[in-house]
């Protein structure tokens, strides 16, 4: 394709959520709170997480780290999306639009890749509970959280340069809500099924690899869990892990409904993508919370103003 005389495009303008139009400012009332909880939610996590002794172990090391990209995740494309709700402009700068789908993938695949290492640190505990405090020693959990950080920025750096090296020349509405790999390719001024078989494969894999290991952490530990004799020992080991399974089960849904589709629904896409913005990140406080006696108790001390929970 000729692109010797191309206008390169420095906006873009997002459509917005398809099928809409008139519904603005009921979709704002009804998206807000759902922001505002999940920004509630997992301050609230991560204040407990920090301010807790009892909490001060690797398991919510891994959630504090969770709320904080759960967050971030969510703050990607909420503030832009809600914005123009309220009638504020629909355009997003160039750079812009590259840094909204880096973050959100960076922050994407650091979810995949912190749900893997929280199943391993389950299985450490589980399956080798003498050995767990050498297993995952401070020093270990800090590289896994780094190693996430890293994995992160490098798988959301392959597929933001794959979409943006291409020329953007002609037209520049994104039929989307926020700038993402399916809605952006099709404006491309050049051929993108490369751009497109890499992008399918690399979510593929790393959703993909971090599921088989995920998958395979939580075998060993059923394995370990049937092998307990008394009743109460098996649900207590049980309800450490049922969480975890429940935020996997919302975090690989969407990803598959989206991505890793063999004929895209635009649609169908649309509204999963509007659950994993606002309705996964606000979901898993309340999975943790309401699912674990130890957060709840921490909780409560710091809303009774007793100040940081100690070990006694």
């Amino acid at each position: 394709m000729e692109i010797k005389n191309c206008s390169v495009v420095t906006e873009f303008i997002l459509l917005g959520i398809p099928h809409t139009e008139g519904f603005e400012t009921l979709l704002f009332v009804l998206f807000l709170p759902f922001y505002a909880c999940t920004l509630v939610g997992n301050v609230s996590i991560l204040v407990a997480v920090i301010s807790s002794t009892r909490l001060h172990t690797p398991m919510y090391f891994f959630l504090g780290n969770l709320s904080v990209f759960d967050m971030g995740f969510s703050s990607v494309t909420c503030p832009k999306m809600l914005l123009y709700l309220m009638g504020l402009s629909r355009l997003i700068s160039y750079q812009d639009c590259v840094s909204q789908l880096f973050f959100f993938h960076f922050l994407g695949s650091i979810e995949c890749f912190l749900y893997t290492v929280m199943a391993y640190d389950r299985f450490a505990a589980i399956c080798h509970p003498l050995r767990y405090s050498v297993i995952m020693n401070s020093r270990i959990c800090v590289a896994l959280a780094v190693g996430t950080w890293l994995l992160g920025c490098f798988h959301s750096s392959v597929l933001t340069s794959l979409t943006f090296t291409l020329p953007y020349c002609g037209p520049n509405e994104v039929d989307h809500f926020f700038c993402d790999i399916p809605a952006i390719l099709p404006l491309a001024s050049a051929d993108t099924s490369l751009a497109q078989r890499v992008s399918f494969t690399n979510v593929g894999l790393v959703s993909l690899v971090c599921f088989l290991l995920i998958l395979l952490s939580y075998t060993r530990i059923t394995i370990s869990i049937l092998s307990i004799q008394s009743t109460e020992g098996r649900q207590r080991a049980f309800s450490t892990c049922s969480a975890h399974l429940i935020a996997i089960l919302c975090a690989y849904g969407p990803i598959i409904t989206v991505y890793l589709q063999p004929t895209p629904n635009p649609m169908l896409g649309t509204v999963v993508q509007i659950l994993m913005n606002l309705v996964g990140p606000m979901l898993n406080p309340l999975i943790y919370t309401l699912r674990n006696k130890e957060v709840k108790i921490a909780l409560k001390k710091i809303l009774h103003g007793k100040g940081p929970v100690s070990e006694g």
